[in-house]
């Protein structure tokens, strides 16, 4: 809850309550994420057994925060306080997934009413899903968005290329998801026509494995894609809700999730920012790009959407000659940059790009190397081998 003095008094009852042992009070939907999402790396036991969250929790509204938690968390149960708990709230809050529903203020006979019964309901679905096991971030995959600071500075390609880069023979695979809705160009960039795209999916209250499959693209490289509508003006259909829902059911299925959010900042891009578990901004080494990484950053940060030190910048374009090198983007914008820098090399990708082909880039083009390492870099991919089999080709030689 965002109120400091109500969420000491609760704690101070909850800490009364035998079998008890109240965790520290978080302020607000991004940060309460953030640390089951940091409590779950070791196991399902470093999870809380119930969360309780105040109805005006912000800024993810506290039924649309108690879907996710649900989703991503499916061993923690969920007690939502109100200060007027009708029954049309008990039954919206049953229907987003919470266990139980209190009146505040909260009677002690109440929470411990509520607490118990959630907590019996947790440790039932620990044993099912299996106590020893590592939930990492809840029952889906990576989720990496890709957002440029403005217009033109490469986001689109390094989605791309992350994506193809993500590729391994085992798992549920990668998917691809065109977020910039009124000017997406991912298609394009693989010269894909489909008759299917995200607004299709707009309205839709359940997005089920069948209506998502009907909705994805399969790319002859493997690659799996969600393209951004051909309608510019259908993106207006896709809101918050609509995203959340879309993201959680691709996680669902797939290892990895690449984001291309562009550089228009909507309520779809601020929901897949704000669920991320990697954030990356991409900017090119000039005076008007890095401007547009601080308006970019605090204006996430101003809507509680993301804090800059948990965002990542990529530096796209950089040559020697560059007067703003990364560590001075760093400074000046308070993110972390990426180690891994991108060169410049227009000739390198027209031939690719013009023809709908991004996929089949020079493997030992600088630019394309570069993006391979940053997935790398990020742990979306493996290391690649030193060396690229030179061995061989001096033993050819000299037979």
């Amino acid at each position: 809850m965002g109120d400091p003095d109500t969420a000491r008094s609760l704690i101070t009852l909850l800490s009364q309550l035998p079998g008890t042992e109240p965790m520290r009070a978080v302020p607000d939907s991004a940060t309460l994420l953030e640390t089951l999402a940091a409590l779950s790396h070791e196991s399902v036991a470093g999870l809380p057994e119930v969360v309780v969250v105040h109805e005006r929790i912000g800024p993810l509204p506290a039924l649309e925060l108690i879907r996710e938690v649900a989703l991503r968390f499916p061993a923690v149960g969920v007690v939502l306080i109100s200060a007027d708990p009708t029954a049309g709230l008990y039954s919206a809050a049953m229907d987003a997934g919470a266990r139980g529903l209190a009146g505040l203020p909260v009677s002690f006979e109440e929470l411990s009413t509520r607490l118990a019964a959630a907590a019996q309901w947790a440790a039932g679905m620990r044993r099912h899903l299996g106590a020893g096991e590592s939930f990492g971030t809840g029952p889906g995959g990576t989720l990496i968005t890709v957002s440029g600071a403005k217009g033109g500075v490469g986001a689109t390609l390094l989605s791309t290329q992350l994506a193809l880069a993500a590729q391994r023979p085992e798992g549920r695979g990668v998917v691809l998801v065109d977020l910039d809705l009124l000017s997406g160009d991912v298609g394009s960039f693989f010269d894909v026509q489909f008759r299917r795209s995200l607004a299709d999916l707009a309205g839709i209250s359940d997005i089920s494995p069948q209506v998502l499959a009907e909705a994805v693209f399969t790319h002859r490289t493997g690659l799996s894609m969600l393209i951004a509508p051909a309608e510019g003006e259908r993106g207006e259909d896709v809101t918050d809700t609509t995203a959340r829902q879309l993201l959680a059911a691709v996680r669902a299925r797939y290892d990895t999730v690449v984001v291309d959010c562009g550089s228009q900042m909507n309520a779809a891009t601020a929901a897949a920012v704000e669920l991320a578990d990697t954030a990356l901004l991409v900017t090119t080494p000039d005076v008007i790009s890095v401007r547009a990484v601080n308006r970019m950053v605090r204006m996430w940060d101003r809507l509680q959407i993301r804090k800059a030190e948990g965002v990542t910048t990529v530096v796209n374009r950089l040559t020697r000659s560059s007067a703003i090198q990364p560590q001075l983007i760093s400074r000046i914008t308070g993110t972390q940059v990426a180690r891994q820098t991108v060169p410049a090399n227009f000739k390198e990708l027209q031939e690719a790009q013009d023809a709908g082909r991004i996929q089949d880039l020079d493997v030992k083009g600088p630019v394309r190397r570069a993006m391979w390492a940053l997935a790398t870099e990020l742990g979306l991919a493996a290391p690649q081998p030193a060396g690229g089999g030179g061995g061989s080709r001096r033993k050819g030689r000299r037979g």
